[in-house]
């Protein structure tokens, strides 16, 4: 039996003003007229056999309706009242189904292509997990990525995990040929990962259990969830085990982080760039760019933003300096 987890924090930072803290970018239909959240929904539906949502309690209403627009009702719901990381997201979902069951965990936000990889991909982390293993998935990079952590695989063992590198240090990565994207996704049974969570982090798990059996309907009490240590899957388990393995995946995939990654996937989308590969997001206005080159326009009705899209990842000191002159704007 196989369940997906779909965790759905975040408010996309990067991806300001497209993106507020009431509807972060998984929500947003800017991608073939759904939801990043909902292609991920529909994507592992075909591979699993329940659904299992962690989400907060402010997009939990998002979620459903979304799920809704999709004729989804059968799935677990698991609310935090407040955002613990995600070794306790995870460890709420491994709580809410049987120990044997293999959880594949996936965020609400990537963008994925190529199905027939994905399927292959999917099969061989399955059948690592049913063999006892905690598995990631690394990505094959296209490119020296500086936005994104990268794990060091040969033949399925994982022999180190990097942070978001510098770029003459991603392109080395790259050289090397042994490098690749840490896509944030990972494939267990239920029981497996909670033993080694008690193992390695036992105050994590004691705390997340804590809340969890503390729960009504769903939604995990305040009190006790302010008690769970907030620390990554990654720093928590993954790093730690002697456990892992990893799937060395090769499908079409973006975690939709930046303008930048939006551009791209804009511009294959038949989006209009002009000559100097200028592009507006959001307003349909006649907009001309002069003497500038590879810049994004985006424009809300109550913010416009305008980058150059080499600079995507700056987006985030932005959202940082509303956050202390102007709350509401991000809302």
């Amino acid at each position: 039996m196989v369940a997906n987890v779909v965790l759905t924090g975040g408010v996309g930072s990067r991806l300001w003003p497209l993106s507020r803290k009431n509807k972060p970018k998984q929500y947003l239909d800017l991608f073939d007229g759904k939801s990043l959240f909902q292609q991920t929904v529909l994507r592992n539906k075909a591979f699993c056999d329940h659904l299992v949502i962690v989400g907060n309690t402010d997009n939990s209403d998002l979620s459903r309706k979304s799920l809704t627009d999709l004729g989804i009702s059968d799935y677990i719901e698991i609310i935090e009242s407040t955002p613990r990381n995600t070794a306790a997201a995870i460890a709420f979902a491994a709580f809410s189904v049987s120990s044997d069951t293999v959880l594949l965990v996936t965020p609400s936000d990537h963008l994925i292509e190529d199905a027939a990889e994905y399927a292959k991909s999917l099969h061989e982390a399955v059948q690592l997990a049913n063999d006892g293993f905690i598995v990631t998935f690394g990505l094959k990079p296209t490119k020296p990525e500086t936005g994104f952590g990268y794990i060091q695989i040969r033949n399925n063992e994982v022999l180190s995990f990097r942070e978001k590198p510098d770029l003459q240090t991603a392109k080395e990565f790259i050289e090397s040929g042994e490098f690749y994207w840490n896509s944030g996704m990972f494939c267990f049974k239920a029981g497996v990962f909670l033993n080694e969570l008690k193992n390695l982090q036992p105050d994590v798990y004691n705390a997340s259990l804590s809340a969890f059996e503390k729960s009504s309907k769903g939604i995990l009490p305040l009190e006790e969830s302010l008690l769970i240590p907030s620390i990554s899957v990654d720093y928590a388990v993954m790093e730690k085990t002697d456990k892992i393995k990893a799937v060395e995946a090769d499908f079409i995939w973006s975690d939709m982080g930046s303008f930048e990654s939006v551009y791209e996937y804009l511009v294959k989308k038949g989006h209009h760039v002009d000559e100097h590969g200028n592009m507006v997001i959001g307003t349909n206005i006649c907009t001309n760019f002069l003497g500038i080159k590879n810049t994004i326009l985006v424009v809300t009705d109550d913010a416009i933003l305008v980058l150059n899209k080499e600079n995507a990842q700056d987006v985030k000191s932005v959202y940082e300096q509303l956050e202390f002159n102007n709350q509401s704007i991000l809302q």
